[in-house]
Formats: C-alpha cells, structure tokens, sequence
C-alpha cells in the first residue's frame, strides 16, 4: 500500500482544486450574416452551417 512520505499542507491540498477555472467557448464569425457562433455548431440567426442551411428559422413576423 502506498504511503506519503511527508504531510501535504492545507495550503498545498487546497492549491490543486484551485487550477480548475471554466474557459470561455471559441466563438468564430458565421461567414453567412457574420453574427458570432460556436465553433462546429450551426449559426442561431441564420440556420446555417458548412454553407447549407440545416435549420429553418422563424422570424418575428411569421408568428403573428
């Protein structure tokens, strides 16, 4: 069985879990309406990815 060969502080232990930080998404410009999107996912405003619409979108005066 493993054993430590010295004690590990409170301020060592707790320094690891302090390196685990949220990192912003890679947002890139949809080359159809240049709107920011997230990378590999198809573009909100528009509905398009890989330079084909996939989804359809509604505007604000379709729903009236």
């Amino acid at each position: 069985m493993a054993v430590p060969k010295c004690k590990v502080s409170k301020a060592r232990r707790n320094s690891r879990a302090a390196n685990w930080k949220l990192e912003t998404p890679n947002l890139v410009e949809c080359p159809q309406c240049h709107e920011l999107k997230l990378s590999h996912q198809a573009c909100k405003k528009c509905g398009y990815y890989d330079g084909e619409q996939v989804v359809a979108i509604k505007d604000k005066s379709d729903k009236e």
